[in-house]
């Protein structure tokens, strides 16, 4: 929000009121400096995980808008830019730098692709650049991807713990009942839990699991286990305990997804 000092003037890197910013500072015929996409409505922009690419939509509807001109500046001269993505209200995952590869006037929107910090800048046509940043992009996609997964989740769970029903939402994560390593394992609420970093941990590690009636169960050695009153109030004591779900049955868990995961805790 500072921005920089450049020759004794500050000047501001983004503007939150603004999707696509230009400072005044780089003059009328400046390239726009820095992007965003708003929570309110999440990830519209970015979409294309197979391709490696992010789509960027217009402002409005007309190509010659003055901040889609300062964007296809940005492009033309290949000047990196800074991308804001809402993950929170209020909250941003910063990405930098991207660049504009493309102009999709039919579709109002820009192709976009992620680039590392530091890296060269070499030909638009270089294959090393294309490799690097393919890599880099499909990077940032599957964290923005896991980003959105814990906000649908926790907004589904109204941001608590479903087990201890702790509700700092900066301990709170979004669970995989299916890792996303399984086939089935999409980043849908279904196939999610609200879960404090606790109970997350000892969910992904079988010390607790979750039946397909949503009943909390806790390993038999743990539950013979002598500690402090973590193991003893944290663990032990929510053996037996029902989830707390969403009030939507279309965002409960999905039974089979429980079972199949249960089943995998008793062989543990």
């Amino acid at each position: 929000m500072e921005g920089i000092v450049l020759r004794g003037e500050r000047i501001p890197i983004w503007n939150y009121q603004k999707g696509i910013f230009r400072p005044a500072a780089l003059g009328a015929t400046g390239a726009a400096l820095s992007i965003q996409t708003s929570a309110a409505s999440p990830y519209n922009d970015v979409h294309d995980a197979d391709a490696g690419s992010i789509s960027y939509k217009y402002r409005g509807h007309d190509p010659m808008h003055p901040d889609n001109v300062a964007l296809r500046r940005a492009m033309d001269r290949q000047l990196p830019l800074v991308y804001l993505v809402a993950v929170d209200p209020g909250v941003y995952d910063v990405i930098a730098p991207v660049y504009i590869t493309q102009d999709v006037p039919g579709a109002l929107e820009f192709t976009l692709v992620a680039d590392q910090l530091g890296a060269p800048v070499a030909p638009a046509d270089s294959l090393m650049t294309a490799v690097r940043r393919e890599y880099a992009t499909r990077a940032v996609l599957q964290r923005l991807h896991q980003q959105q997964f814990r906000r649908m989740v926790l907004s589904a769970y109204r941001e608590q713990c479903c087990i201890c029903r702790l509700k700092h939402v900066e301990l709170l994560d979004a669970a995989h009942i299916l890792s996303d390593r399984h086939p089935k394992g999409e980043p849908i609420v279904t196939n999610g839990l609200g879960l404090c970093k606790i109970h997350h941990s000892a969910y992904d590690a079988n010390i607790i699991g979750i039946d397909s009636d949503a009943m909390v169960h806790v390993r038999e050695d743990i539950l013979r286990e002598k500690d402090g009153p973590m193991l003893k109030y944290g663990l032990q004591a929510v053996a037996g305990y029902r989830l707390v779900l969403p009030r939507s049955s279309d965002l409960k868990p999905n039974r089979d997804f429980l079972a199949e995961r249960y089943d995998r805790f008793r062989a543990a």
